[in-house]
């Protein structure tokens, strides 16, 4: 597994594990604790870990936390998922920068996103398992939503949306929530 730095978003990485396959499918490393180390994380950090299971195009985000945020580990385990960051944290030198990727069962990539950025995905595949590894327990109350379609961050979605929840449908805009924000 190799560690290597997202340009786009400063503090990201993607894991990139080695794969072995043969005729009875594969097998994978998806964590290690030393690789992550490498690059100055805490392994032990992570205190949570969540699956989501969504179908072809099921939009999840944008999503973050407030307060002290949310530092998270994101993998597609099953299917593929066009996958989003925006970098929202005041004092980083890519603030307001937005990253793509495409994450799938086929690379089992694992893409670390900083506490203070937005995060959503869309489905690709017919079926899509997002796993994530998150550093602080789930308190909705702190749940932060941004508009998917803000046009001030033009995230160009593969697909048309075809369901997503009632929270993300009626997400204010990037401006109001940075007004919002301490």
């Amino acid at each position: 597994m190799k560690a290597t730095e997202v340009p786009a978003i400063d503090g990201a990485y993607l894991f990139e594990p080695t794969p072995y396959a043969d005729e009875r499918g594969f097998f994978c490393r998806t964590f290690d604790a030393e690789v992550v180390r490498s690059v100055g994380l805490d392994p032990d950090a992570f205190v949570q870990d969540s699956v989501s299971r969504s179908a072809r195009g099921v939009l999840r985000g944008l999503h973050l936390r407030a307060g002290a945020g949310e530092a998270k580990l994101v993998r597609c385990s099953y299917g593929s998922v066009f996958d989003v960051v925006v970098d929202l944290r005041a004092d980083s030198p890519t603030y307001r920068d937005v990253a793509v990727f495409e994450l799938s069962d086929t690379t089992q990539v694992t893409l670390y996103i900083p506490a203070g950025c937005a995060h959503g995905f869309q489905a690709l595949s017919d079926t899509a398992d997002v796993s994530y590894r998150i550093d602080r327990p789930h308190d909705p109350v702190e749940d932060v939503t941004i508009a998917f379609d803000d046009p001030e961050l033009a995230i160009a979605w593969p697909l048309p949306v075809t369901s997503m929840s009632q929270r993300d449908r009626g997400a204010p805009g990037l401006a109001e929530v940075l007004k919002q924000r301490p």
